[in-house]
Formats: structure tokens, C-alpha cells, sequence
């Protein structure tokens, strides 16, 4: 026998990974005041390009001698230059436990084939064993928060305060819902369409000092195209951390995500943030605490989490299917929720394990979390019964 069907739906029902949901209340009225049909290069454009660098460092935290640059290509594009840039000077740990992070491996045995690269993998819902990566006289690049599996790094303290080598970062699930070391990071990249909300295209590249010293005194083996390029005759080009970015930005985007910043700091800034999203993983623990037929892919506690949360399916009839019939099981999951239009987008990522994807982050209201809760189970109740 199903459950009937839950009589409340979440106000807002996206939850989709990237781009994620808009912050509350927002409309587009919000994006009123954008420098339309303005160069870039404008005053009216170079003010909020700076605005946007200088609201983000107040907001996260980032040390006043890091420079902050929007670059294009979204956070792959910030990884990239990253990767393109700096990588090669010295041997380099590749660290994967998900597929974006599995990516940048690819880029650097394949791409840049650099002759002295390890690779530290893990499966989905583990980390890898930090004790056996060198952080202290190597590089090393990682992802800060696994968007695709749900598993985050719980802090830097494996990263040597010392080290020789530049701890390269992709944070763009964590940044503005988790901590990030910034005395640990030398390189932290993220977008803005994910925890704040904002519009796709853009990247953000954090640059300590000692990765500013690696881009003045190492020059990579290979061409860099244009795109990519972070120096010039051996000196930092200062302007892209002033505005002044390596290509044409979108500024209705530029000017969605000044809204996204003044809305954050209008719930607590940092502090508020990860409030939200926490209260959101909450509301997802107290439901998979009940329900035996769900639990999280991470494995750890401590590594869930509190912005891509993903759930596997665990019943013992639905872990008896073989891998096709498990995904045909999660697909319909996600797909009687979506046709009800009671949440959107809460498929697993293509390639990780067939579950459910939550996006939890701080413009999601604990509220409409609460409200899909009911509808995961009417839809499990559901497919098994189309089990037979």
C-alpha cells in the first residue's frame, strides 16, 4: 500500500546543484540598478567589478595581502589557470574523491603530462588517507567539498603551516557555507552560481602571496593561451585583481551577485551562511536518522556535506537490483517528485552512484527542505511498490 501524497510542497522547489536556487525573496527587480550596455572597463563597470572583489573578501575572510580576480569560465576556468599556471615547478599530489576533482587529475596526467605527478584516489563517500600525501615539500590539488559526492575535507590541518609546496584548492560547493583555511591555501577558486545563488560564467581565483612568487619566478614548459595568462614580462598583471578581467563580463551577472553579497551580509555574513546550510543538513539527518532505506554517501559524519547533499537508496530490495535496475530505481525517484514539481533537480550527478542529489546551501530555506522530506518517502513507497 503507497502513502498518499503529501499535501504541502516547499514554496521553492529548486534544489539543483549549480545553478543553485536564488537567495530568498529575490526577483529580478533586484538586478534594477546593472550597468547595461556600459563597457566594463567604464568607471560604473570597473566600480562594481571592484565592489563584487571587495565584498567577497569581507565576507569570507580573505587576508588583505591575497588577491582576489573574476576570471571567465566559471570555477573551471579559475582551476584551469591555476593548473596551467603554476603547476610543474615541483612535483605535485592529485587528490580525487569525486568526479570534478577526478577531472583536474585527467588535466594533468594527460594534458599537461607532468612526468613527477602521484594521484591519491577515493571512492564515492570517502577521502582519501592525508598521512600518505606530501603537503610539506610538494604541491597538491584537491577539492575542498565534493559537489558530486557529497563529502567534504573537515579541515586543513594535514596541510603543513610550512610547507615548500602550494596547496592548490577548488572550494566552489564550501566557499560561503564552509571554513576555509586561508593560512593553509595558496590557490582557492570557486563560482558564483553555488552557495550564494548567483549567475553561472564567472570564477573567482584567490591567490596567496606564495602563489603570486611562483607565478613571477617559474615559467611553465608549455604555451599558455591568452585566456590563461596571469603574468607579463615575469610580473603579476595586478589589474585582473582590480577589475580590469582578462575578457568581457556579463554585468547583469556581475550585478546579481553584488545582490547575493548584500543579501549575506544582511543574514550574519560567514557566520550566518553556514547557519543556513548546516540547519539545512540537520533537517536531512533528523530525516535519513528515521528512515531505514536511506542513508548518506559520505561514510563519515564529520566529511558530510552541508551544501551537496547526497543519500543512496539502501533497501534490501532495491541494493538486490543490478547497477541498471538500481539507477532506473533512483531515476524514478527523483522523477515522480520532479513531475509534481515538489522538488527539482534532486538527481544523483551523472557519474557518481544512482541516489538523490540535495542542494542545501544558504539560499535554500530549512523550511522547504522540511517540505520535500515527506515527498522523498511518498516516492519511495512508490517505486517499490512498482517493484511488485
Amino acid at each position: 500500500m503507497t502513502l498518499p501524497m503529501p499535501a504541502a510542497k516547499p514554496a521553492v522547489a529548486n534544489f539543483s546543484s549549480g545553478p543553485c536556487a536564488k537567495r530568498p525573496g529575490w526577483t529580478p527587480e533586484a538586478l534594477k540598478g546593472a550597468a547595461l550596455g556600459r563597457s566594463h572597463r567604464a568607471k560604473i563597470g570597473k566600480t562594481k567589478l571592484e565592489q563584487a572583489i571587495g565584498l567577497t573578501r569581507e565576507i569570507l575572510g580573505v587576508p588583505a595581502d591575497y588577491r582576489i580576480g573574476i576570471v571567465p569560465a566559471s570555477d573551471t576556468g579559475a582551476v584551469e589557470m591555476a593548473l596551467w599556471s603554476l603547476l610543474g615547478a615541483r612535483g605535485v599530489d592529485m587528490l580525487a574523491w569525486e568526479s570534478f576533482g577526478a577531472e583536474w587529475v585527467t588535466d594533468v596526467v594527460k594534458q599537461l603530462k607532468l612526468e613527477d605527478a602521484r594521484v591519491f584516489k577515493a571512492g564515492y563517500g570517502d577521502l582519501v588517507d592525508f598521512s600518505k600525501v606530501d603537503a610539506k615539500t610538494r604541491d597538491i590539488v584537491f577539492t575542498w567539498n565534493g559537489t558530486t559526492s557529497g563529502v567534504r575535507v573537515a579541515n586543513a590541518d594535514w596541510i603543513p603551516a610550512d610547507r615548500e609546496g602550494l596547496a592548490i584548492c577548488d572550494a566552489t560547493s564550501a566557499a560561503f557555507a564552509q571554513r576555509l583555511d586561508w593560512d593553509k591555501l595558496d590557490v582557492v577558486t570557486f563560482s558564483w552560481q553555488k552557495v550564494l545563488g548567483g549567475e553561472a560564467a564567472h570564477g573567482m581565483l584567490i591567490l596567496s602571496p606564495r602563489a603570486v612568487a611562483r607565478l613571477e619566478s617559474y615559467t611553465p614548459a608549455w604555451p599558455l593561451p591568452k585566456i590563461f595568462r596571469l603574468t607579463k614580462g615575469g610580473k603579476l598583471i595586478e589589474g585582473i585583481f582590480k577589475g580590469e578581467t582578462i575578457n568581457t563580463p556579463s554585468l547583469l551577472c556581475v550585478e546579481d551577485y553584488l545582490d547575493a553579497l548584500d543579501w549575506a551580509k544582511t543574514v550574519g555574513g560567514l557566520d550566518g551562511l553556514i547557519a543556513r546550510a548546516d540547519a539545512n543538513l540537520a533537517a536531512i539527518e533528523r530525516f535519513v536518522a528515521k528512515t531505514p532505506w536511506i542513508e548518506f554517501l559520505a561514510k563519515d559524519e564529520a566529511t558530510r556535506s552541508n551544501t551537496s547533499v547526497c543519500l543512496k537508496v539502501v533497501d534490501p530490495a532495491v541494493t538486490a537490483l543490478d547497477a541498471d535496475g538500481q539507477a532506473a530505481f533512483a531515476k524514478a525517484l527523483s522523477s515522480a517528485i520532479e513531475a509534481e514539481k515538489a522538488g527539482l533537480d534532486i538527481a544523483s550527478y551523472r557519474d557518481a552512484p544512482p541516489g538523490l542529489r540535495i542542494w542545501c546551501g544558504a539560499t535554500v530555506q530549512t523550511s522547504d527542505v522540511e517540505a520535500l522530506l515527506p515527498w522523498l518517502e511518498w516516492s519511495f513507497q512508490r517505486a517499490k511498490a512498482a517493484l511488485g
